[in-house]
């Protein structure tokens, strides 16, 4: 049986909720993207799509923002490599990190990531429905059956079960916060990356951006071109 909440949202839905993300701004779709019909899946299955990835990227964003900041100014002493180094320098910038890592690095990366999107789209396989079916957005799938049958891993979603026993009240307050910081993060985060490849583009940055000459959305320019 899903242990998840069974929800059907519609586009009157997300003007309500962006009331509470923002009184000023309420709600904002330029694009129009809410009143579109996403591979066929209905205003639900679109709302459920829209709602969901928001949250998604927010989360990503947030963790690239932290990371940027962290990594600017340390990095873990211990050897990262086989062949026994540390990780890239701090004097370069996160984007150079990036790049001065072994190929095989960067695909361990992406192919974590692609396990987590594939866990997530195949909720349906625990009984859980997909969040353009019903799932509650942003609530990812446990990890519990491969916790079970492979190695231990902790749930992405409440991995120290803290807030399933919280009020409602407050978990609704969390999940709109969460959405505004992701919001945020995702300014911060390409305003980092900005500031690194186009200089003078954040003022605010100018006086510790690292000048890059990559290309941000090439992953493997140092390694191969496709």
């Amino acid at each position: 049986t899903s242990t998840s909440v069974q929800l059907a949202e519609t586009k009157a839905d997300l003007v309500e909720i962006a009331g509470k993300l923002n009184p000023v701004i309420k709600y904002y779709d330029p694009m129009g993207l809410s009143d579109g019909d996403f591979y066929d899946l209905g205003e639900e299955g679109t709302v459920g799509f829209l709602r969901h990835s928001e949250i998604k990227h927010g989360r990503v964003a947030m963790a690239a923002f932290v990371g940027y900041c962290v990594q600017s100014n340390f990095i873990f002493p211990w050897p990262q490599h086989l062949d026994g180094t540390t990780g890239p320098s701090i004097d370069l910038s996160p984007e150079q990190q990036w790049d001065a890592i072994p190929e095989a690095a960067k695909w361990q990366i992406f192919t974590l990531i692609a396990f987590l999107e594939m866990w997530d789209e195949c909720s349906n396989l625990q009984g859980i429905p997909h969040y353009t079916k019903g799932r509650m957005p942003g609530k990812y799938p446990s990890l519990q059956p491969f916790r079970d049958n492979i190695h231990f891993a902790l749930d992405l979603y409440d991995p120290f079960g803290k807030s399933k026993n919280r009020p409602e009240e407050k978990k609704a307050r969390g999940r709109l916060a969460e959405v505004n910081n992701g919001r945020l993060a995702m300014l911060g985060i390409f305003g980092f990356l900005s500031a690194d490849k186009i200089e003078g583009s954040v003022p605010a940055l100018s006086g510790i951006a690292i000048p890059y000459d990559g290309n941000c959305m090439v992953p493997f320019e140092g390694n191969f071109h496709l």
